[in-house]
């Protein structure tokens, strides 16, 4: 597994196993499978509804502490007080001292509290209950603000990253900033491994169409985070490091992004609280 730094030098291996819609009955079945197939990191969130199963996995496999962890803060736990309550019923479920990358899961702008949630982020980094801060779907607008206002800057920012939609401004404002870009649906559901630029560089390096995104989300310096039930593609997931694209084969990639092209929600407009049962709703769908 290869890891990148972080800006305040922690370690983060570059491809990490998400838990989003893994139902809470199958969830420490399938961690305990990404661990033993090699993954050093596992992504999830309060909002995911199965932050104790992936605490349990980690206690079955004695895994927990000796991998990097992240989870993130609910839409309906922002505030300064309310983030520092909902961290700790967190780090309960996943059964961890400390906790190595805590995100705010969306800016939700409307309700303005970004900002003093960000604060109380920064006081659990100084007193060590989490390795780093970040947040999630945070566009430039809300990046420079958190920055501006507190002093403050992320670790990382993870977003909707695919080939047809990368947030090419968002991205360069991470770069430049020293902000660890994380890939969330890194193939686009799907979508994206039907291009021809992706086909024809499977062909070529004798990988799948998958693989060859992953790849460009690695050699593109992000983090990526894909998620997958099955032994066999959780394997291939991490199977990235034994070839690499040219540079014409990333250009190419690359340019297929459109902004027309968002799978997610708009972060200037998403406003849901992803409570429990807004989210069982969601996941259901």
């Amino acid at each position: 597994m290869q890891s990148i730094r972080l800006a305040n030098g922690t370690m983060i291996p570059q491809v990490g196993f998400g838990t989003f819609k893994i139902p809470r009955e199958d969830t420490q079945r399938a961690v305990e499978q990404a661990l033993e197939l090699g993954y050093r990191h596992i992504d999830g969130a309060a909002a995911y509804l199965n932050e104790k199963e992936v605490g349990d996995a980690l206690r079955a496999t004695g895994m927990a502490g000796k991998v990097f962890v992240t989870t993130k803060l609910r839409n309906c736990d922002q505030g300064y007080d309310q983030a520092l309550r909902a961290f700790e019923a967190s780090r309960e479920h996943l059964g961890l001292d400390v906790v190595d990358l805590y995100l705010i899961h969306w800016p939700c702008p409307a309700r303005d509290s970004y900002v003093e949630t960000w604060r109380a982020l920064a006081h659990l980094r100084e007193q060590g209950a989490v390795r780093e801060i970040g947040v999630s779907n945070f566009l430039v607008e809300h990046l420079e603000r958190l920055v501006r206002e507190t002093g403050v800057t992320p670790a990382v920012d993870q977003i909707e990253a695919h080939p047809r939609f990368w947030q090419p401004e968002v991205s360069a404002w991470c770069q430049a900033h020293g902000v660890t870009v994380e890939a969330y649906q890194p193939l686009g559901r799907g979508r994206d491994i039907e291009s021809a630029p992706v086909h024809a560089a499977a062909e070529v390096h004798g990988v799948t169409c998958a693989q060859v995104v992953l790849r460009w989300h690695v050699q593109s310096g992000r983090v990526a985070i894909p998620k997958s039930v099955h032994a066999e593609r959780m394997r291939q997931n991490l199977d990235l490091f034994g070839f690499s694209l040219t540079d014409a084969e990333m250009a190419s990639i690359s340019a297929l992004h459109d902004d027309a092209n968002r799978l997610s929600s708009d972060p200037r407009t998403f406003e849901s609280p992803q409570d429990e049962a807004d989210m069982r709703a969601r996941i259901a769908c």
